[in-house]
């Protein structure tokens, strides 16, 4: 919960984890998703009313639900899934260019699981769309453009629900919810004591992008959760980008979009999570305390590419890697060399937006990485940035709170930077060696 500047004040966490049931498949309960965000606004609400609900999400995501009953017809599938690689092919061979970390086969694949023929009436839609449905108890099917567009069912121009795109997955337009603005009264929280209006619905990494401040031309912004993004603003005009970053729209208000750039590394902290289902570490707050025991990583370099590799590679058959081990390789080298890697992958991000773009002075930088002093400075010494770490360690959240405000009324975009803050500003110290992780790299 946030107060009338956005500022969180109050909030509860129930984690509701991805399972892993094959190899290169991520999938989520998306009934238990649901009732943990309806469990959690009820226990920081605690009595109380509030005066706008904001929605941010993992985005890209897919759930398919049953109209009639409101149940999914099947697991949700998480952005990081990548199981329909070869329908993705099959698309390109007829001219619709498709990536397994989008929604369209994955919503495709879940259909056909249940309705070969398209004969139910189903629901399809990102997070988001689930959760307006639940909350608003199934009187409502939208998602708003941000979500929309990264979801790879938008045309390029992101005016519109691409037909090719619908045609090559077989879903019908009847089954996709209307695309709202980002800010706006766009729904009832109904299942919510008090009825609040739903007035924001933004994709996480653009939520980051608001709560930071990233609103002029040239803002650019890194989140490290699970995964990891980078985005910088563009303004109004649209931008195709060609060193391995792609267009966002940031978000839209009374139908005027922002629009951003976006690189993305699909592993980033799930590569420390890792480490602790070997047994290397006990928790990952372990991490820059073992990597800590050791000034360098003796030469080894681990490229994490656990689901493969994002921008600027795109590469989905990759997988993780660790080059240089010898008999004296030790445990704090092999943790520093995974905080290291994943802060190369950030400084390829960098590279990747900035070839199209004009390079930013600063990275902004959020998410639950943020909070390893190690990883910070190792990401400041391979971009050569100073890096601002954000005061809320989930942008997203405050972003989202904020965009809510804007949506009800309460407040202007511009009071919204008021109150947005870094805690620390990190400057580079050091190289980090970007010339022998581009040749561990060409070995994947």
């Amino acid at each position: 919960m946030a107060d009338a500047s956005g500022t969180v004040i109050r909030e509860h966490r129930i984690a509701t984890p991805p399972s892993h049931p094959q190899p290169g498949h991520v999938e989520f309960d998306a009934d238990a998703l649901a009732d943990a965000a309806l469990r959690a606004a009820a226990t920081v609400l605690e009595g109380e009313t509030v005066a706008a609900v904001g929605i941010a999400n993992q985005r890209a995501s897919a759930v398919v639900w049953d109209h009639a009953t409101g149940r999914p017809v099947g697991p949700g599938i998480g952005w990081q899934d990548n199981r329909t690689t070869q329908e993705c092919v099959v698309a390109l061979s007829h001219g619709v260019r498709l990536a397994p970390n989008q929604t369209p086969t994955k919503a495709g694949w879940l259909w056909n699981q249940v309705d070969p023929q398209r004969t139910r009436d189903i629901r399809v839609g990102t997070i988001d769309s689930w959760l307006v449905d639940r909350l608003s108890n199934g009187a409502s099917h939208i998602t708003d453009a941000s979500n929309a567009y990264t979801s790879g069912f938008l045309n390029r121009a992101g005016t519109d629900w691409d037909d090719d795109v619908l045609e090559a997955v077989k879903i019908p337009r009847r089954a996709l919810p209307e695309c709202v603005d980002s800010m706006g009264r766009v729904a009832t929280a109904s299942a919510i004591q008090g009825k609040p209006p739903i007035s924001a619905i933004v994709g996480d990494q653009q939520a980051s992008m608001f709560g930071q401040g990233c609103l002029d031309v040239g803002d650019m912004k890194a989140t490290f959760g699970t995964g990891g993004s980078l985005n910088i603003c563009v303004g109004q005009d649209q931008l195709w980008p060609s060193a391995g970053s792609f267009p966002i729209v940031a978000w839209r208000q009374a139908g005027a979009t922002c629009w951003g750039l976006e690189a993305i590394m699909l592993s980033a902290g799930s590569c420390i999570d890792w480490l602790c289902e070997l047994g290397v570490l006990n928790s990952p707050g372990d991490a820059a305390g073992v990597a800590g025991q050791c000034d360098d990583t003796g030469d080894l370099v681990f490229v994490p590419a656990l689901n493969g590799l994002g921008s600027p590679y795109w590469d989905m058959s990759a997988t993780g890697m660790l080059f240089g081990m010898t008999r004296g390789t030790r445990r704090p080298e092999v943790v520093r060399a995974v905080i290291e890697g994943i802060a190369h992958r950030g400084a390829d991000l960098v590279e990747s937006v900035s070839a199209d773009s004009e390079r930013a002075d600063e990275l902004r930088v959020d998410g639950g990485m943020t909070a390893n002093p190690l990883f910070v400075q190792a990401l400041a010494d391979a971009t050569q940035l100073p890096i601002a770490v954000s005061s809320e360690i989930e942008a997203t959240a405050t972003g989202a709170a904020r965009m809510a405000l804007v949506g009800v009324g309460a407040a202007e975009i511009s009071d919204t930077m008021s109150s947005t803050s870094s805690t620390m500003r990190v400057s580079p110290r050091a190289s980090l060696d970007r010339t022998r992780w581009a040749r561990a790299i060409e070995r994947r």
